[in-house]
């Protein structure tokens, strides 16, 4: 490759992608962690139907959200309780935001000949967000495993590793698990591109289609909300199973041989509506964070092009 073209690719990288991704990811992150905290506590424990049988005592039955939160909160407060693993959450969410939209419209702009921006079909956009978020979610997964490992941390439980922050997280994992417990739930994860990819092409469609049809190359906040929020309810109700495979995975609380072995155990004791814990306060959570994020997406967008 020569200079002229090493240039010219360097060029197309998207940093202002990366930057204003980044900072809608942290910003939403920060603001709604207490949902994503009580999701992963609903996602790993089993039904009162089956709770006889397990081996963790110490972990919480929530009757409700709003109990989830109660309780939380009078146990240990509102930053120790409710933003437990808040550090790897906001840095975890940042980091994926900015390197998917880095990925995806670098992407588009080196598939093209003429390195330029080019309108794209509805397959382009698919692919070129399945490529992204293959690539991000390989670079981040350790980061979900620490805010797994950090939000599944109970009050009265004398059996468990505890993790004092998200340095001592990493170091007691890599100590006591290797470095391949960094990857679990990665096969999940990866499926859960697909999540990603039906979220972000479905906001581009709206977005093109809005362009067309009112002949505008702005959006107003109303319009980008509302975008925002149906891409993500579409992308979250098509999808959502593999959350709970992948955080069960994740738990170290429990022992799983694998994905197949989440799926059949899950499913033998909590039948189908195993795979749905936890969609409630994934809801209450998504659908605002994702409107946060794509808002100040389009904002930091915005000042930085100008």
């Amino acid at each position: 490759m020569n200079d002229s073209l090493t240039a010219r690719v360097l060029s197309t990288i998207q940093y202002s992608q990366f930057a204003a991704g980044l900072s809608g990811g942290v910003i939403s992150s920060l603001i709604l962690h207490p949902f994503d905290l009580v999701k992963i506590r609903f996602q790993v424990t089993e039904t009162k139907s089956v709770i006889h049988n397990s081996s963790l005592p110490y972990r919480p039955h929530y009757n409700s959200l709003f109990d989830a939160f109660r309780t939380i909160y009078r146990e240990k407060g509102l930053i120790r309780g409710l933003y437990q693993g808040v550090a790897p959450n906001v840095l975890g969410n940042g980091m994926s935001w900015g390197l998917y939209l880095l990925l995806y419209n670098t992407i588009d702009i080196l598939h093209n000949k003429e390195f330029k921006r080019a309108d794209l079909r509805f397959q382009d956009r698919f692919m070129y967000s399945t490529i992204a978020g293959i690539t991000t979610i390989s670079i981040t997964n350790p980061i979900w495993v620490l805010k797994t490992r950090m939000c599944l941390q109970y009050s009265n439980s004398k059996a468990s590793i505890q993790y004092k922050n998200m340095f001592d997280c990493i170091r007691k994992i890599y100590k006591i698990e290797g470095m391949k417990a960094f990857y679990k739930g990665l096969v999940p994860g990866m499926f859960g591109t697909v999540h990603g990819t039906i979220q972000f092409v479905s906001y581009e469609q709206m977005k093109d289609f809005y362009l067309k049809k009112f002949h505008t190359t702005e959006f107003s906040t109303p319009i980008i909300l509302t975008f925002s929020a149906l891409s993500k309810l579409i992308a979250v109700s098509t999808t959502y199973p593999y959350q709970v495979v992948r955080t069960r995975l994740q738990d170290h609380h429990q022992n799983y041989n694998g994905v197949i072995d989440v799926v059949k155990k899950t499913y033998h004791r909590e039948s189908i509506g195993g795979f749905y814990k936890g969609i409630v306060p994934t809801v209450y959570r998504v659908v605002p964070a994702c409107c946060i994020t794509f808002v100040v997406y389009e904002f930091v967008l915005m000042e930085l092009k100008r």
